[in-house]
């Protein structure tokens, strides 16, 4: 029997009935979550989220960077010498990313030859007799391939491994203050040029004018974000870092170029928006990760043919141009699919009360009651009968109106 009548409710068909309930709290609640939804809808979704637009966040970006400045140095490797942007800017050709050198370390006239490793830097350059520097073994974090010699010195308990290698060894004495100090005047243009190809919109961070003056005499500020000439110093200073200090041992520093643009509104609202930071010790004020630095050499021959370089150890700063944004334009779908959304959350609001009305409060048997009935119709004779003479269904609750009818209950 049981089974039967799980198989008949299948076929049951369920219908709304309204029912008014007269529950100031309840009521106050339901009033309370349609406003949280409707201050959802237009405060969050429309007026901060701009649901109605179509967005695009594809943006396609070029960049281009020359930095300009010269600085003179006198130092015993080098003597005098000018340093101007193909000397100090790599790559030469500067796109979204590039380096400005600010301090070396030179080894000049290394020949591929026999020398000693440096014992004070390298602990695995340290020995005490010949079978310590087993022959063909390169020395780890060295410079070169242990020969099978170990070279005793002065008053020394312990010697140093014979390498062959670029002799002499890198020489690794560094200056108290950056070598290129003024870099910190030196400038860079910057210019960006995005394009959002949903809406074929595209805009540059340099300003439309005929002056030809104007990126020679303008500098970038907080008033001027379509001046692209930035001054080094500028830049580190705007990440709350002193450019002096971070010259001497390197640094990474981050411009990044926000374009967010509503293109419901005029082109010249569109504007980038700059923001900078130092990345290479992002978590640590201080740290031995920090800094950055690279070595290169600079190949010669000299008058018997024989090959020998000067070595560079080169410390500076890496500037990292990284663009990003969205643009946005009304659209009715997105429209709709928030609206609806909305909607939805409304009806959450009735469910949620219905809930605490039929099964939290203390008389919620009475509304239960109430919104629930079921009809059944016996035979057709019957209810014409029942709408003939306007009497109710005997199985319905006393009190119960017409089906489709709107009743109200009060405790």
């Amino acid at each position: 029997m049981g089974y039967r009548a799980l198989c008949l409710s299948l076929f049951d068909y369920k219908t709304e009935k309204y029912v008014i309930a007269k529950n100031k709290k309840v009521g106050l609640l339901y009033r309370l979550m349609q406003l949280s939804v409707l201050g959802y809808l237009l405060g969050w979704v429309f007026l901060v989220k701009k649901g109605y637009q179509e967005v695009d966040t594809a943006i396609q970006s070029s960049v281009i960077t020359k930095v300009k400045g010269v600085a003179f140095t006198n130092t015993s490797e080098l003597k005098e010498r000018l340093w101007d942007v193909a000397d100090y800017v790599i790559p030469s050709q500067g796109e979204n990313v590039f380096f400005v050198v600010t301090n070396l370390i030179v080894t000049p006239n290394q020949r591929q030859s026999h020398c000693a490793e440096q014992s004070s830097r390298i602990p695995d350059a340290a020995c005490f007799q010949d079978s310590d520097c087993p022959k063909g073994e390169a020395v780890i974090s060295g410079n070169g391939v242990r020969t099978g010699t170990c070279l005793m010195g002065g008053s020394n308990s312990s010697g140093t491994c014979e390498v062959f290698a670029w002799c002499p060894v890198e020489n690794t004495s560094k200056s108290e203050k950056p070598l290129l100090e003024k870099a910190e005047d030196f400038t860079v243009y910057i210019k960006n040029t995005i394009c959002f190809p949903k809406f074929n919109f595209s805009k540059s961070n340099v300003l439309h004018t005929d002056d030809r003056s104007f990126l020679k005499s303008c500098r970038f500020g907080p008033e001027n974000h379509y001046c692209p000439i930035f001054q080094l110093g500028t830049l580190v200073s705007y990440t709350g870092n002193d450019f002096q200090e971070m010259a001497l041992e390197g640094g990474v520093i981050g411009i990044e170029i926000q374009w967010d643009c509503d293109l419901d509104r005029d082109a010249s609202a569109c504007n980038p928006q700059y923001s900078f930071s130092r990345l290479d010790n992002r978590f640590a004020e201080r740290s031995i990760s920090s800094g950055y630095n690279f070595r290169f050499a600079k190949y010669y021959r000299d008058a018997d043919g024989e090959e020998f370089r000067t070595l560079m150890k080169v410390y500076g700063i890496r500037f990292d141009v990284l663009v990003n944004g969205k643009a946005g334009k009304f659209n009715i779908i997105p429209m709709i699919i928030n609206v609806g959304t909305g909607m939805a959350l409304m009806g959450a609001a009735a469910f949620f009360c219905d809930l605490i009305l039929i099964y939290l409060i203390k008389k919620s048997h009475f509304y239960r009651d109430k919104k629930y009935e079921e009809v059944r119709l016996t035979s057709r004779k019957f209810l014409s009968s029942q709408l003939v003479n306007g009497k109710q269904d005997s199985g319905l609750p006393a009190g119960q109106g017409p089906l489709g009818k709107v009743q109200t209950v009060e405790t």
